[in-house]
């Protein structure tokens, strides 16, 4: 398995975001183990100058939008491990990639397709599960929020594909993550305590999917 790209919904995490971005944007693309493999191999924003456009778009740091130490970081972390394969051996081909791949799959129209939008209302979330199966036939990883004060709903977070080496959708296993930035809070572990981050959704729990205001 080569890895999994995600994508997060930036009203999730509208509390700190400096930008009003109402479609589902691009986390990160992740290699299938291994993080920081080469310290001295740092981000160079000259050499994805033509992708910068659509990177300031589908791959926003919600945080800073004038900032690039989003993409730094997921290069540093994630891409420097990434590009032991060919076809990702460069940072122009990591982003560039990761930027094919989420337009490809173009998660934000399918839900909107099957009237999965924000709203007041809460959804099932075997629903949404199942219209990505569905769609994409394969199994996807699906993370929410949870309130420590209240219980009775989880908010979506974040939707995880997963790839082989060919770049082919394959079923995500739902084993735990050990990727953690408790400085930025991008990278989420999967077994967190409740109101510390995401997790994997609970499948009896109505699914919250916020408005962005």
């Amino acid at each position: 398995m080569l890895g999994s790209i995600q994508a997060y919904q930036s009203s999730f995490k509208m509390e700190h975001c400096q930008s009003n971005i109402s479609q589902w944007t691009l986390h990160g693309f992740w290699p299938d183990g291994g993080a920081f493999c080469n310290s001295s191999w740092h981000f160079n924003s000259s050499e994805i100058e033509d992708l910068l456009p659509d990177m300031k778009t589908s791959w926003p740091d919600l945080f800073d939008p004038l900032s690039n130490d989003f993409w730094k970081y997921e290069w540093k972390k994630h891409g420097t491990c990434a590009a032991k394969a060919i076809s990702l051996n460069s940072q122009h081909k990591y982003f560039s990639k990761a930027l094919d791949l989420y337009h490809t799959l173009d998660l934000d129209s399918i839900l909107k397709k099957f009237s999965i939008t924000p709203s007041p209302q809460y959804y099932n979330f075997s629903y949404i599960e199942g219209v990505i199966e569905n769609f994409y036939h394969v199994k996807p990883k699906i993370q929410c929020g949870h309130s420590t004060k209240n219980d009775s709903f989880q908010v979506l977070g974040q939707i995880e594909l997963c790839f082989n080496s060919s770049f082919a959708l394959m079923d995500c296993e739902k084993q735990v993550s050990t990727e953690s930035d408790p400085d930025r809070g991008w990278d989420y572990p999967m077994n967190v305590d409740k109101g510390s981050g995401l997790s994997v959704c609970n499948h009896d729990v109505p699914v919250y999917y916020p408005p962005v205001e």
